[in-house]
């Protein structure tokens, strides 16, 4: 047999998912704790033995891996204008496939570098100036973050005038000093996809080693990109197609975890109507966003925070006292499972609430403006009301027979501004396979798309 393992070293689970190159199918799947803490070997031995218990013993070819352990790919970036370069450096590091933990705008201050110092990245991404403009913020910033402890890289990304220079600057400090393309070398105008590539490409080649991930490395045959780089690629494929096939078009992707929820959409935005304008920066057509503060366990203090501790209560059908309460076990244990009627309400609210609140954060908004000539629309953001197509996954989403019902109840919401996905229907990634058809599209994008389609391309309409 020909075939293929693929694994997602994940913060919580390493999964593995056996595929039949030939067949173009499914094997099997498994998934155990990742022990990224001791040696991730021993967690990916764990899983490979469930899948062996599944499968048999099978000879793999291929074998190719992703990972988002041990807190995944931690980015920090800086721009100069807010709405503009700092936002273009936040959508570059995002589709990355790593986490922002911060984005800054401007001159970095003393207090900036110390914060900088505190959250020690992985990567740095400087931005600033569009090509020909503004050189002051960028050099200034590159004097700030060399003078930074600490061996992170930083990716140059701004105005090209200014880049030999930042690089000398940080050429004199411990920190690797790597220059690509400006992300927004023009007003408005986004070309963020070569620094992703070089943040991707940085990933592999150090920050792999740093997170002890070599230590699995003599049983594959490589480590190919950051997991939620894997999902988008996969998300990509699915919805463009490959030779000749044709894919599902515009969709979405919901990717529910307990400390984060992240939130794809693979459309263009636009406005529906000729009567709406598009104001601020574009979009790109594939967009992820990661909700650091909103999840089932280790951030559902933050999805009570976003919604209101009154609307989770509603949404649960419990008193406010009582999701309190359901809350305090959850603080006390992380890794706690839905073990009575009251957290399984719970847990259905938090599901709800941290997809509309994703759903909201992700999406564009339209208002109503009044001009010399009369009202009109003004769109912020990506009109994604049109996407027919949600995909689901996260253990709390896929292992819920209430799935639908917490789309619904996600969706309703008084909130006319919001371009969200209002009639999308729901599709379950029930064998948690993105993230591996993400890696398998790398040597076999058409093994990939069939698998997925086989999966995802029911009817929705």
């Amino acid at each position: 047999m020909n075939a293929a393992l693929l694994t997602d070293f994940g913060s919580t689970c390493t999964k593995v998912t056996a595929v039949d190159l030939s067949a173009h199918r499914i094997l099997g799947t498994a998934y155990d704790f990742t022990t990224v803490q001791t040696d991730v070997a021993h967690g990916l031995d764990r899983a490979l033995q469930k899948l062996k218990e599944k499968t048999g013993e099978i000879d793999y070819q291929v074998h190719l891996a992703c990972s988002s352990a041990a807190g995944g790919l931690r980015m920090l970036s800086c721009g100069l204008v807010p709405s503009l370069t700092a936002k273009a450096a936040h959508l570059a590091a995002l589709g990355a496939g790593a986490k922002v933990l911060k984005t800054y705008a401007y001159q970095l201050t003393e207090e900036d570098g110390e914060e900088i110092t505190r959250l020690s990245p992985d990567i740095f991404l400087l931005t600033g100036g569009t090509d020909g403009g503004n050189t002051e913020a960028i050099v200034h910033n590159a004097r700030v973050l060399a003078s930074l402890p600490g061996k992170f890289p930083i990716v140059i990304a701004g105005n090209r005038a200014a880049a030999s220079k930042c690089r000398e600057i940080i050429e004199t400090s411990d920190h690797p000093a790597l220059v690509t393309e400006n992300v927004m070398p023009s007003f408005n105008v986004l070309n963020i996809l070569p620094a992703q590539q070089l943040i991707r490409d940085i990933f592999l080649e150090r920050i792999i080693k740093a997170k002890g991930l070599t230590k699995a490395a003599g049983i594959m045959d490589d480590i190919v990109m950051p997991t939620p780089s894997a999902v988008m690629t996969a998300l990509q494929l699915l919805s463009d197609g490959v030779d000749g096939k044709m894919g599902l078009g515009e969709l979405m992707a919901v990717d529910l975890g307990g400390a984060t929820t992240d939130i794809y959409s693979i459309a263009s935005g636009a406005p529906g109507s000729a009567a709406t304008l598009l104001s601020g920066l574009p979009e790109p057509y594939a967009k992820r966003t990661v909700e650091g503060d909103i999840g089932m366990r280790y951030s559902a203090r933050g999805v009570v925070e976003a919604a209101g501790i009154q609307e989770v209560a509603r949404v649960a059908g419990l008193s406010a006292d009582e999701v309190e309460r359901q809350l305090l076990r959850i603080d006390e244990d992380k890794s706690l499972l839905p073990d009575c009627p009251e957290m399984e309400k719970l847990d259905f609210a938090l599901a709800s609430l941290a997809i509309r609140t994703g759903l909201l954060r992700h999406a564009g908004t339209v208002h109503q403006v009044y001009t010399p000539v009369g009202p009109v629309f003004q769109q912020k953001g990506k009109d994604l009301t049109r996407v027919q197509r949600l995909l689901l996954t996260g253990g709390a989403l896929i292992h819920s027979p209430r799935m639908h019902d917490m789309l619904k109840a996600a969706l309703t919401i008084a909130a006319p501004e919001a371009l969200i996905p209002w009639h999308a229907a729901p599709v379950a990634d029930a064998e948690y396979i993105l993230s591996a058809m993400g890696l398998l599209s790398q040597k076999y994008p058409e093994v990939a798309f069939d698998i997925m389609y086989q999966t995802f391309g029911k009817d929705v309409h």
